[in-house]
């Protein structure tokens, strides 16, 4: 189908004019008065699918309508109990991606054999990404995929580094995942012990008579205390002899984690205050143990998490809520998300612009799209600057408004792209949604906005397209909702 770019841009330019800064609140406070009657069935109101949008990639109609059947708090603790959600549809679609449940050495001999003297750097890390789009977009556990996104850019680690491209599958599944919403201590030694993470970050290098003190800043700066953490660089000296020894299998077994006494230095240490004698591998776990549990990591991770879920200013009393809860529970993950999503999220939370991946993965749930997740979807995303496990420092994917409100032609592309169906391996089925062009807009705005359009916009929109076809009526304006203001916020 072909649409015109002048018709698009109309299309867009009646949103863009008439939704003006959107995200602010939902569609009808902003443009009406009294919210219209949801079509085709109840799907609650406005405020549970801004809530929505920030505990899913996007709410499908089926999550709107549970959560109005059983309120926040009931749909937090199903969400917080993943294991008990019946996933069977996604897990089918995994099935045939075969390095999701091989060890390190085995995907490097699947998809790492030399081809012309070349490595494959390519299939593993595409499959990688393919599985992390199959399940954010289809898992019926969201808040789990939500928090696998935020501890993928917390513990961030580059696929185009070194051996990464084949280790971080492994990374990927006995890391981030087996300990998204579990205890903060056991997620922070299972990253320290990753061989993706040791070649990321160059301690599989860390040689007494030569220390590395890549790994050992990164885990005090970016994942423990922080980089107000009150440490010095005496301390992160301190980090580096501990953890000297601790590498990665190159032969047998390769790419399974070791320590290597000959390589450790056996001295004492000091760190902040703490005399550390000299015992192998256990120095570098009592340096885990004490900053997993520390006040000012407690500070440092709620302070992250209330940003990803309330906006970019969140409350101090909030972040002081979720840092205790976190330490009254030993690190308990789930603990400290509670006061955040229970406390935060129906009172306070602002507008927040929507990253690439949940702009993509939203448009996708939100119109009940068909995809593979395959290279031409991971591709937009290239465009859009956020391809999955492809950040290069280890800082992670920002997670602040600005940085992500600049490169809008790359969505806009996408929008059109998806409406149209000119995505390889992707596709919406409009006409399922069809009753008549009139009702079918409504749902649609429904559906991507959380209420109908407005009268105003509703009449403008159906007479700039009254000349078109009504299947390529329906998919411009589909489009055009997707490129809307309104559809880049949550």
């Amino acid at each position: 189908m072909h649409i015109s770019r002048r018709n698009f841009l109309k299309v867009a330019a009646l949103f863009s004019g008439s939704l003006a800064l959107s995200g602010c609140a939902p569609l009808y406070n902003r443009l009406a008065g009294d919210p219209p009657t949801p079509p085709q069935g109840d799907l609650g109101d406005a405020a549970g699918f801004q809530m929505l949008n920030r505990l899913t990639f996007g709410p499908r109609a089926e999550e709107r309508r549970h959560l109005a059947d059983i309120g926040l708090p009931a749909w937090i603790e199903e969400q917080l109990a993943p294991a008990a959600i019946e996933d069977g549809p996604c897990d089918m679609r995994l099935r045939p991606l075969d390095s999701l449940t091989l060890d390190a050495d085995s995907i490097y001999e699947l998809y790492g054999e030399k081809i012309f003297d070349d490595l494959d750097r390519e299939s593993a890390p595409a499959e990688l990404r393919r599985a992390t789009l199959l399940r954010q977009i289809y898992s019926r556990r969201q808040l789990y995929e939500v928090m696998v996104d935020f501890w993928s850019d917390h513990f961030n680690i580059s696929v185009d580094k070194g051996d990464c491209f084949f280790l971080k599958s492994v990374d990927d599944r006995e890391v981030i995942r087996r300990h998204a919403l579990g205890n903060f201590h056991d997620l922070l030694l299972a990253s320290a012990k990753s061989p993706a993470m040791l070649v990321y970050l160059d301690n599989h290098a860390n040689n007494k008579s030569h220390p590395n003190e890549n790994y050992a800043r990164e885990l005090l700066e970016l994942h423990s205390l922080g980089v107000d953490g009150g440490y010095t660089q005496e301390d992160v000296m301190e980090v580096a002899r501990c953890l000297t020894g601790w590498t990665v299998k190159e032969h047998f077994r390769r790419g399974q984690f070791t320590f290597r006494a000959d390589m450790h230095d056996d001295g004492n240490k000091h760190f902040m205050g703490m005399t550390i004698p000299g015992g192998g591998m256990d120095e570098a776990q009592r340096v885990i143990e004490h900053v997993a549990t520390h006040e000012r990591t407690a500070h440092f991770l709620a302070r992250k998490l209330a940003r990803r879920f309330l906006g970019d200013a969140p409350p101090a009393a909030l972040i002081q809520a979720a840092a205790d809860a976190f330490l009254h529970s030993n690190g308990e993950i789930q603990a400290m998300l509670r006061p955040i999503l229970l406390d935060g999220l129906p009172h306070v939370a602002a507008p927040k612009f929507k990253r690439p991946l949940n702009f993509v993965v939203s448009a996708l749930r939100q119109t009940n799209a068909v995809t593979d997740g395959g290279d031409a979807l991971q591709r937009y995303l290239m465009r859009m600057g956020q391809l999955p496990f492809a950040w290069p420092t280890p800082n992670g994917f920002p997670d602040s408004n600005a940085d992500w409100m600049n490169n809008l032609l790359p969505r806009w592309q996408f929008a059109l792209a998806l409406a149209t169906n000119a995505i390889p391996d992707t596709r919406v089925d409009l006409a399922a949604l069809t009753v008549d062009l009139l009702a079918t807009v409504d749902r649609l705005g429904n559906l991507l906005f959380g209420a109908p359009l407005t009268a105003d916009l509703h009449d403008s929109l159906m007479m700039a397209t009254r000349n078109l076809p009504e299947d390529e009526r329906l998919a411009l304006l589909t489009a055009g909702m997707l490129a809307a203001p309104a559809f880049q916020w949550r």
